[in-house]
């Protein structure tokens, strides 16, 4: 019986996954449990207007007494986190709306960078 070089790999594959111990892969989660960050309102980051986003962070973590910086520092880390959670996978259309989430935080903690 002849095996062909395909097969081998196919074989060696499988049998590499199977053999290979789990990983904690999900770091991040671990890190939504257990940090100091605030509370957020469940599908925050699902909407679709940016300054509905941005109040509801801002409202999250003015109200929060768990976090250690400011509730700015606090809404735009939280944004961040969940911008580079979602990585390539993220749409580009729902990258827009978070990076313009990320303005309209600004403006609401007048922290507007452009002059008026």
């Amino acid at each position: 019986m002849t095996t062909s070089r395909n097969e081998l790999v196919m074989r060696h594959r499988t049998s590499k996954s199977k053999s290979k111990a789990p990983t904690k892969r999900r770091w991040s989660a671990d890190v939504t449990k257990r940090s100091d960050a605030p509370t957020l309102t469940g599908g925050v980051f699902t909407r679709r207007d940016p300054k509905s986003i941005a109040s509801s962070l801002k409202r999250s973590a003015e109200h929060s007494t768990r976090r250690k910086g400011t509730p700015f520092q606090s809404a735009m880390s939280m944004l961040n986190f969940y911008i580079n959670r979602m990585g390539r996978s993220m749409p580009a259309a729902r990258g827009r709306v978070l990076e313009r989430a990320k303005v309209e935080l600004r403006k609401l903690f007048g922290r507007d960078p452009r002059p008026h």
